[in-house]
Order: C-alpha cells, then sequence, then structure tokens
C-alpha cells in the first residue's frame, strides 16, 4: 500500500451535529465534532455516560446519521446513500465488536464466523476456509465447533472478533469490548486488539475504562457532546474548546 494511501483518514468527521427530539425538546448529543482517524491507528473513545461517545461510534458504525455534517469512511460519504447501500457499507468496511458477544446461541463458532460473509455472497468453501483462518488467528483452532455455551466469555468474545475479521473489513469498531469479562479475559481481549493493531488493523474502541483506553496509541475525550481532548503517547495533539 502507498505512502499516500496509508496517510489518507479511514474516517473523518467534519462538523458533525446529532439531535434528536425527546418528550417534544430538542437534545443536541454531538455539537459540531470534527475528527479524523488514519488508517492503522489504534485510538479510544472516552467519556462519562451522556458524553457523546455512544453516538459518534453508531455513526461510525453507519448504525446512526449525523443531523448536519460530513461523515466519511474509507472515502465513501455516508449522508447520501440508501439503508440498503448503508447495510451493505457496514458489511464490507466495519468489523462491529460489542460487549454482550451477539452471538447465535445454536450455531458453532465456525457459524458464527461465516455470518457476515453469507450476507455478503461468498461461496460456501471459501467461507469455511475464510472463518476458520479467522479463528486459528485469535487461537481458537481448537474450538471451531463449539457453541457459545460452550465457551468462556473470553473465547466468545474472540468468536466475535474472528466474525469482526472476517470481510476485512477497514475498521474494527468495539463498543465496551471488555464489559462482560473478568480481569484476566480482559487482559487477553486486550492483547489480542493490540496485535491486531500490530498486524496492520485500524482499531477503535468505546470505553468508560481508563485502564482498556490506556492500551490505545490515541485517546479522543468526549465530553457534553464536544471533543474535550485528543491526546497520543501522553502529548495533547489537538484541543477542541466546549460550547
Amino acid at each position: 500500500m502507498s505512502h499516500e494511501a496509508l496517510s489518507q483518514p479511514i474516517i473523518r468527521m467534519q462538523d458533525i451535529i446529532r439531535e434528536y427530539v425527546v418528550g417534544g425538546e430538542v437534545m443536541r448529543a454531538l455539537n459540531g465534532v470534527t475528527l479524523s482517524i488514519l488508517r492503522n491507528e489504534f485510538v479510544a473513545i472516552m467519556g462519562p455516560s451522556g458524553s457523546g461517545k455512544s453516538t459518534t461510534m453508531n455513526i461510525m458504525g453507519c448504525l446512526d446519521r449525523p443531523t448536519a455534517g460530513d461523515y466519511q469512511i474509507d472515502g465513501n460519504s455516508v449522508s447520501a446513500l440508501q439503508e440498503d447501500e448503508l447495510a451493505q457499507l457496514r458489511n464490507m468496511k466495519i468489523g462491529f465488536i460489542f460487549q454482550n458477544f451477539n452471538l447465535l446461541a445454536r450455531t458453532t463458532a465456525l457459524e458464527n464466523v461465516e455470518l457476515p460473509m453469507m450476507y455478503a455472497g461468498v461461496p460456501p468453501k471459501e467461507r469455511r476456509e475464510r472463518a476458520t483462518e479467522a479463528l486459528i488467528r485469535i487461537g481458537l483452532q481448537d474450538r471451531l465447533h463449539n457453541r457459545p455455551n460452550e465457551l468462556s466469555g473470553g473465547q466468545q468474545q474472540r468468536v466475535s472478533i474472528a466474525r469482526a475479521l472476517v470481510n476485512r473489513p477497514v475498521l474494527l469498531l468495539a463498543d465496551e469490548p471488555t464489559g462482560a469479562l473478568d480481569t484476566r479475559n480482559t487482559a487477553e481481549i486486550l492483547a489480542l486488539f493490540e496485535d491486531l493493531h500490530a498486524q496492520g488493523n485500524t482499531v477503535v474502541i468505546v470505553t468508560h475504562e481508563n485502564e482498556v483506553g490506556a492500551h490505545a496509541k490515541r485517546i479522543i475525550r468526549f465530553r457534553d457532546g464536544c471533543i474535550e481532548s485528543d491526546t497520543a503517547n501522553g502529548a495533547m495533539v489537538m484541543t477542541h474548546a466546549t460550547d
């Protein structure tokens, strides 16, 4: 990949406003957010409840649309896309990892990982090969045919990470990925994220836990719908004043 491609933002949010109507009143969840995330960055998005971090994640993941402003992922502007186009973009460009794993209970690890490729129209033989490869990559080669209730919490989260990787997305987007895990499994999953980043993946973790955010190379903190600070390696790289 060329140096120019590496320096192009995967994520570009420009003057993003998101408003909701609650009980007849307009509530502003995001108030003019501007940020970029480059290819192969490892970013934590942090902030207290109600700060805007979850709304930002939903817009990044094409699960929600901004009220105003422009959002682009991998050069694709989202605002003009129809719902089916958005769904296709999500499936091909973004790998989602959730706090509660979101695995299908009655299917094996292998079948869970195959699911995004079914939506993408990948032929069965290739699906099986790529799902197997993804599970081996994250250390579950001996659990291919186990169902979720036969796996530990950490193993279930590894399956969800393999599922997120299998369509070779440009962005791994993790929402409180260690929230349901004990200390040992949390450490293992965070080490796995570090490995995936080292292998060239772009990783964004949304978390309220400082010890989780500390594993990222860059921390963006939200407060009151605005970016309060943006730090890398302990050094302030950008500060946005709140309104």
